[in-house]
């Protein structure tokens, strides 16, 4: 039936075969059979589970898996613990190792070509033959969808709008007009891309709204989580650099430029013509202020806030207003202590009272 869901059969490589997708080293039975993922607890005959830490070493004792991914130097640790498991593969990054292995175990699952009877499509769009587009989907006129892209249902897809190829648009997206979106990019469900930037101007009598006519770029294998809002820009563009992630439920203001292999985690709120440049990690519920430059390489933990117009250097940055963590955590610690000092300084006030009645009674 066109339109299904294209089961993928059911994927089984040997120990030997995987430890040669990550550069491991394996120890034990190399030839094992393993079709699946698990974690440490729930593992079964034929799955393949790992260990970040050699201290959780002790947890796998039990562990029925077939195979285990561990820290390069812990495999003969390992095979003393985990006695149950068949195959030891030694890695320099065993949680890495696990998410690639698991790309090749469990391949994303594809649509077969179709565009359901439902979809509207507007005059001039150009859809490739091999795309999917899902029920009471909208694609604009002269909007362009790439080679197998997958548009799930209730998506609607602005005028002059361009989809790469390989992407997946979760239910109930939205891109308006003129956005532009890479190769290989995931937007979850409730995703909206283009929306107007909060730009106004005051007069005598409110707020006149300024002008929001650029747009937004979305470059190759980003993936932006659920009922995530990014605005177009007022009169340039917003852009999401390659490979970035962001989380659920972030705002990303106008003209903001986010860099390359950018992380964010959610509810973080960015405002208008913000940079944050390549290979920076953002917290949750991080507020950020307008024209904020956050070099590469800086972290800023969560529930920080960062003051308009502040350039953030490479390092590792908390509180609010953001500060060095070191500082942050010095100024944490004194906090901690406030009841005590209260407490000292009362009586501290007590004791200089006391001497004052001392020394005026002679």
């Amino acid at each position: 039936m066109t339109g299904m869901v294209m089961d993928e059969p059911k994927q089984l490589k040997t120990v030997e075969e995987l430890a040669a997708l990550i550069g491991g080293r394996v120890s034990g039975d190399a030839q094992i059979g393993i079709d699946h993922i698990a974690n440490i607890g729930t593992a079964t005959a034929g799955a393949i589970a790992f260990v970040e830490d050699p201290k959780a070493l002790e947890s796998t004792q039990d562990c029925a898996a077939s195979a285990l991914i561990v820290p390069d130097g812990a495999g003969e640790r390992a095979r003393e613990v985990a006695r149950k498991v068949p195959a030891i593969i030694e890695a320099a990054k065993p949680k890495l190792a696990f998410a690639l292995i698991a790309s090749a175990l469990h391949p994303q699952k594809r649509r077969e070509p179709f565009i359901h009877p439902t979809a509207v499509i507007g005059e001039g769009a150009n859809i490739a033959l091999t795309a999917y587009i899902g029920p009471h989907v909208s694609i604009g006129e002269h909007s362009t969808i790439g080679t197998g892209t997958r548009i799930e249902a209730g998506v609607v897809v602005g005028d002059y709008v361009t989809i790469g190829i390989d992407c997946v648009l979760h239910p109930n997206v939205t891109l308006y007009d003129g956005v532009t979106i890479g190769d290989n990019v995931v937007l979850h469900a409730g995703v909206c891309v283009g929306a107007d930037g909060f730009g106004y101007v005051r007069d005598d009598v409110g707020y006149h709204k300024f002008p929001q006519v650029g747009t937004v770029v979305i470059e190759d294998d980003v993936e932006i989580g659920a009922h995530t809002c990014i605005d177009r820009g007022s009169l340039g563009r917003t852009r999401i650099g390659r490979g970035t992630k962001l989380d659920n439920q972030i705002h990303v203001g106008h003209n903001c430029d986010i860099g390359e292999r950018v992380v964010i985690a959610a509810q973080t709120g960015i405002s208008g013509s913000v940079t944050i440049e390549d290979d920076c990690v953002i917290g949750g519920q991080v507020g950020f202020g307008d024209h904020i430059r956050v070099q590469s390489g800086a972290v800023i933990g969560s529930k920080a806030g960062v003051l308009p117009g502040k350039i953030v250097r490479p390092g590792v940055w908390w509180g609010i207003p953001i500060q060095p963590l070191a500082d942050y955590k010095r100024l944490n610690a004194h906090i901690g202590r406030l009841p005590e000092m209260r407490a000292e300084l009362k009586e501290l006030r007590k004791l200089v009272k006391e001497l004052e009645e001392k020394l005026s009674a002679k």
